[in-house]
């Protein structure tokens, strides 16, 4: 399962990849935030997320904010999420495939729609190499 997170910044980059889902039949489920208008805490959305995405080791979070850093950071303090701040296709490639990233997060405010669908469509397809990459991951 796709798990979507968002603050009031990353709102609408994540509207525009839930249209994305929907037009491709995807299902994803939305823990927030549902506005832009309000501003909210962006660790709170983060949390949610993660508890979603543990659910099922199957399960990966798509989470934005306005620069994605913060979603990182929050989503991280979770030792046993792995969020990655991705910013084009080779990054989320790279995440998925050496790192084993459960969690993508991206930057609302500088990211345009057709981009990021761009970077979440090679978050998704990617799998994780396993190899000398699974030797790193079981250090952190």
């Amino acid at each position: 399962m796709i798990i979507l997170a968002s603050d009031h910044a990353g709102y609408l980059l994540k509207e525009e990849i839930k249209k994305f889902f929907n037009k491709e039949n995807i299902i994803a489920i939305d823990v927030g935030c549902y506005s832009r208008e309000q501003s909210v805490d962006y660790p709170d959305f983060a949390k949610a997320g993660n508890e979603k995405v543990l659910e099922d080791p199957r399960n990966v979070g798509i989470y934005v904010c306005g620069t994605g850093i913060g979603m990182s950071l929050a989503a991280n303090r979770n030792p046993k999420i792995r969020a990655a701040l991705c910013t084009d296709v080779n990054f989320a490639t790279l995440a998925r495939s050496h790192n084993d990233a459960n969690v993508l997060c991206l930057p609302g405010r500088s990211l345009s729609a057709r981009k990021a669908i761009k970077i979440v469509k090679a978050f998704l397809i990617t799998e994780f190499e396993g190899g000398r990459h699974a030797r790193r991951i079981k250090k952190l």
